[in-house]
């Protein structure tokens, strides 16, 4: 059976809960070999919290795209909240490879167990953090280096995420832009257009500009079929 992997770390090295990326690679790989699955792509989600839905962050969305099912190492690595995970069991098709098995109960469990974890690791990190800030207040350097320290990495992360979904949305622009050309290339494709060149020469002829203004050429219609996952045949 044909699978997609799923990999979730935090900006940390190690990876949250200290499961890093080669971590969870070898937990998918040894699950893969004992179930008879073929890992066919992974997907690397770095930065992106968990809290977040997985069809909401950019590589989750592009691992269930695919309509294969896909492996995580571990249920938190997909999501620490219960209505996340139940609400990908109706929508979609995934495996844990720490229980590939795992019935529908089990998984609920298992999710519930997960979100319990989430609310006290963000407990104890709050108590931390309040601790070390009071610290830094009173004049501990040590306190005041590690506050300034998660300070930048914080900003870090926002601002990568703020590039992932600026991305996002200059893909979902470009896309729409290339769908507005889908009907006149199946038409030309109708009259029996099979080569580059002579879809090129039947979109000028029915007078339609190419996407920066002028005639259509041969390049151009190659990067446009690209972006409608066209083939000419």
């Amino acid at each position: 059976m044909n699978v997609i992997a799923y990999y979730r770390v935090s900006t940390a090295a190690q990876g949250e809960s200290g499961l890093g990326l080669e971590a969870q690679r070898d937990y998918v790989q040894t699950a893969a070999a004992r179930q008879g699955w073929k890992v066919v792509t992974e997907y690397v989600e770095s930065g992106v919290s968990g809290s977040i839905h997985p069809l909401q962050r950019p590589e989750g969305a592009k691992a269930f795209a695919h309509g294969l099912p896909v492996v995580v190492a571990k249920l938190d690595r997909l999501s620490r909240d219960v209505e996340h995970i139940a609400g990908m069991m109706k929508r979609t098709d995934f495996k844990v490879a720490t229980m590939p098995k795992a019935d529908t109960l089990q998984l609920h469990l298992f999710a519930m167990l997960a979100e319990q974890e989430r609310t006290f690791i963000s407990q104890r990190t709050k108590d931390a953090l309040a601790s070390l800030k009071v610290r830094a207040g009173n004049g501990d350097v040590v306190a005041q280096e590690k506050v300034e320290r998660r300070s930048k990495a914080l900003r870090s992360s926002q601002n990568a995420q703020q590039a992932a979904k600026a991305r996002a949305v200059y893909s979902d622009t470009v896309k729409a832009r290339a769908e507005q050309y889908r009907p006149h290339i199946e038409a030309c494709m109708y009259r029996g257009c099979k080569t580059l060149v002579s879809v090129a020469e039947c979109l000028n002829d029915r007078g339609v500009s190419a996407s920066k203004g002028g005639s259509w050429n041969a390049t151009q219609v190659k990067r446009l079929l690209a972006k409608l996952d066209i083939t000419l045949v």
